[in-house]
């Protein structure tokens, strides 16, 4: 409570400034019928725990707190809200942590993109409920960076987001491996028996080294780069790895940023602009970043009343070359990235390709913050725009009658030689039918047929898990087969690789073409056209329809039943209907890229 809130004597007024005007800690005030005994009663409490009044009169800055046992890729976060707290209070403000959900992709069931929007709602309600002038967003693991941004979108405080950081990369008989990339190459060659047990239990000791997100470009490093691309980091935010001294001196440089944000008002609104959300899919695309960074870039933009226009998206990746060399679509690591600059280094090189006069949380635009971060240096981790990775961006966007809605494919981790493929499809009509049948010797399948996978999108697994990375059958990696064209309304890790188209939309639980594809149907890919094609004519995929009706999945009880009723198609970031702004305000870019 500031002084002019007081009698001389030091006791509340009951005269004292409504809620719209009120800043520190008598805002959010529970209503009693008298304001001035409400926040007479919530300081009596604070004191409680030590504070005085001189501490209670600085402006009030939350700290979302989402440290768990169960989410080693924040096992550093009592570092970080020491340092952020150090920022806060060196900038004149009162740091207060608070707790919220915290979801990690290995121990979140049914699927941690299931729990994202439930984390939304925690992040949001209790920066609403809890009185603050802004609120640092502490998030590294992938579904809780996204999950914090769009609750505070709907929030609309100042927010700054602090990411966790990514590990260190460990050691293999002498080579380099990090998570997951490298999990999942291992993993097949133990499939293919190219490797033995004893192998595969060292290589499981030496994946992740330490705390932090996974080491490549994942889709927790890709929603790292995008937070900086979008603004809301402050510069050199998104790469220091979790354990590394610079990520603790980033921690201390946001706390004291929120604190000049929450003296400026420098609400999120003014930060996630058009401009903004074009810049952050550049960057997706030069980085060549996960497809989960669509969908959870298209969430946040929804929170702000804005679609990302998934056309205009593929014409700018045409423009758009992938230039950051790391895995899985090229060969270094996070910690790799840091050392050359990060994000300084790539927006650098992209500067032509960006709107500079975005504003960020420091105040300053994107261009003001480029020209800051001075000349750069030699280094070999980002490509100069003359010689990049891939000439294109990293991801696709696919249309056709199997996908009127659109699909994706990641193409620069993808085979060349199957970008232009069609096969025979190989069904399989949920999870369950792909765990029986996926290694059975007497499988009918070839290494020229298109895997196909119903019924793991939004509403079908439920929660849209990344099962898109459907691994390749038992009897053809034996073979040697080290890629197939697979298809589904699912979603892969940004840390998978190979020809998998992603996010078909409509997904088959509700019944879009997909749900109608049978054994032996021919299908084809043409990446270069754009296109995705089911050889059935509109006449037999009615009848198919009229003949299998689809029947939407329900629940009875709880968040499930929430979760079914509400949650949206990939293409408008499998958010909560009810979530989204109520007013749309355009497309995202506007100008079609």
């Amino acid at each position: 409570m500031s002084s002019e809130d007081q009698h001389p004597d030091g006791a509340p007024r009951h005269d004292i400034a409504p809620e719209a005007a009120a800043t520190g800690i008598s805002k959010g005030l529970t209503h009693y019928g008298d304001r001035g005994f409400s926040l007479f009663l919530r300081k009596a409490f604070i004191k409680g725990a030590g504070y005085t009044d001189a501490a209670l009169d600085r402006p009030v800055v939350g700290i979302v707190n989402t440290g768990s046992a169960y989410n080693p890729c924040h096992g550093n976060m009592p570092q970080l809200i020491d340092a952020v707290r150090r920022g806060i209070m060196l900038a004149g403000g009162l740091p207060m942590d608070f707790p919220t959900i915290s979801v990690h992709e290995s121990f979140s069931a049914p699927t941690s993109m299931y729990l994202r929007n439930l984390m939304s709602m925690d992040t949001e309600e209790m920066i609403r409920a809890q009185p603050m002038d802004a609120v640092v967003l502490i998030g590294g693991c992938d579904k809780t960076v996204p999950a914090q941004l769009m609750g505070a979108a709907s929030a609309g405080i100042p927010a700054i987001q602090l990411i966790t950081g990514s590990m260190l990369t460990g050691s293999h008989r002498g080579e380099r491996v990090g998570a997951c990339t490298d999990c999942r190459r291992y993993w097949g060659r133990f499939r293919a028996e190219e490797i033995d047990a004893d192998e595969i239990a060292d290589v499981n000791n030496q994946l992740v080294a330490s705390v932090g997100t996974c080491s490549v470009m994942g889709t927790a490093s890709t929603m790292a780069c995008i937070a900086e691309a979008l603004g809301m980091t402050v510069p050199g935010g998104a790469s220091p790895p979790a354990v590394t001294a610079d990520r603790i001196r980033v921690a201390e440089q946001t706390g004291e940023q929120a604190v000049r944000m929450a003296r400026e008002r420098l609400t999120i609104d003014r930060i996630l602009t058009p401009a903004a959300f074009e810049n952050a899919m550049r960057v997706l695309l030069a980085i060549g970043g996960s497809t989960n960074g669509i969908v959870h870039l298209a969430a946040i933009a929804g929170r702000m009343g804005y679609d990302i226009d998934l056309a205009a998206l593929d014409r700018m990746g045409r423009d758009t070359p992938v230039l950051l060399d790391l895995k899985p679509s090229g060969d270094h690591y996070m910690e790799d990235f840091h050392h050359a600059g990060g994000m300084a280094t790539l927006l650098r090189e992209l500067k032509p390709l960006l709107h500079l006069d975005a504003l960020t949380v420091t105040g300053r635009t994107l261009g003001e913050e480029i020209e800051r971060a001075g000349p750069g240096f030699a280094q070999d981790v980002v490509r100069p725009r003359a010689h990049p990775i891939y000439p294109q961006g990293g991801i696709a966007v696919l249309r056709g009658n199997l996908a009127p809605g659109g699909a994706i494919i990641k193409q620069s981790a993808a085979d060349p030689r199957l970008m232009e493929h069609a096969g025979r499809a190989v069904v399989f009509e949920d999870a369950e039918d792909l765990a029986n049948r996926i290694d059975r010797d007497d499988l009918d399948v070839t290494a020229d047929d298109i895997l196909v996978l119903k019924r793991i999108g939004p509403k079908g697994a439920p929660g849209m898990p990344e099962a898109g990375y459907i691994p390749i059958p038992r009897k053809l990696a034996r073979a040697g087969v080290k890629d197939i064209v697979r298809i589904s309304d699912g979603r892969m890790s940004g840390t998978a690789f190979g020809t998998i188209v992603l996010h078909v939309t409509p997904e088959a639980a509700v019944g879009g073409p997909l749900a109608h594809v049978r054994d032996g149907d021919r299908i084809s890919l043409s990446v270069a056209s754009r296109t995705l094609h089911l050889d059935v004519s509109d006449a037999e995929l009615a009848r198919r329809a009229a003949e299998r009706p689809v029947v939407e999945p329900t629940a009875e009880r709880g968040y499930r039943k929430l979760f079914l009723s509400a949650v949206n198609q990939a293409d408008q970031g499998v958010d909560f209907d009810f979530l989204r702004a109520a007013h749309t305000r355009g497309k995202v870019p506007n100008s079609g890229g």
